[in-house]
């Protein structure tokens, strides 16, 4: 086979693993994604995340909504802060729960579902969202808003990194605009800003075009 083809058949292969076509995604997709390693497990914190950190961008209580195998979650509790993780896959929650022994850092790892934020034991200063927010449907985008605003004190953040619209092709999770992030937060937020910023994969070509939005939690819905 000619190394062209080989190039063609290792692109293709990615593009399936990263879940084409584009469509919300179920909890069993990401539950059989942990038989292996799934294409956002990179293996450290997202560059945009490390960043929101070393800016001071935490506040009170921190939460990871899809936190995975916990990288974030252990970069606030690292730094410090009282994290909380949660995760539909138990195979996620499983590995995160181990680094963090593995690191002796303490964090708070649940399989929990990021539609249900009101039952968790909150209030929380900040969220942390890698990845969730592409793949909800449309209605389920305007729950999870709800949720958030019901588990975040007034003044807390909301940061959520998620596949940007300028992003091309079409595998991958479904792609979002900046207008879909503004629309979806508008009863009791307040959008601080929507930067273009880089979300990172372990495949080829290693990044994906995205868009980091903050939203501030203001006193009413």
């Amino acid at each position: 086979m000619s190394a062209g083809g080989d190039s063609d058949e290792r692109a293709t292969s990615e593009r399936e693993a990263l879940g084409a076509p584009v469509q919300p995604r179920s909890q069993q997709d990401f539950d059989s994604s942990y038989e292996g390693r799934p294409p956002w497990d990179i293996g450290r914190p997202q560059a945009a995340f490390v960043d929101v950190v070393e800016s001071g961008g935490l506040s009170g209580r921190v939460l990871d909504v899809g936190c995975g195998t916990g990288e974030h979650v252990l970069l606030a509790a690292a730094a410090g802060y009282d994290a909380t993780g949660i995760d539909l896959a138990w195979a996620a929650i499983a590995q995160a729960t181990e680094k963090a022994r593995q690191r002796g850092l303490e964090a708070t790892f649940l399989v929990h579902d990021a539609l249900d934020l009101a039952s968790l034991s909150g209030p929380f200063g900040t969220v942390l969202d890698s990845g969730l927010f592409h793949v909800l449907s449309d209605a389920d985008r305007t729950r999870y808003a709800e949720q958030l605003h019901r588990v975040v004190t007034p003044g807390g953040r909301c940061y959520l990194l998620a596949f940007s619209d300028r992003q091309s092709g079409e595998w991958g999770p479904r792609r979002v605009s900046e207008q879909e992030l503004r629309d979806c937060f508008v009863d009791g937020w307040r959008i601080e800003s929507v930067e273009p910023a880089t979300y990172e994969v372990n495949l080829h070509p290693g990044r994906a075009e995205a868009w980091l939005t903050t939203v501030v939690r203001t006193e009413t819905p």
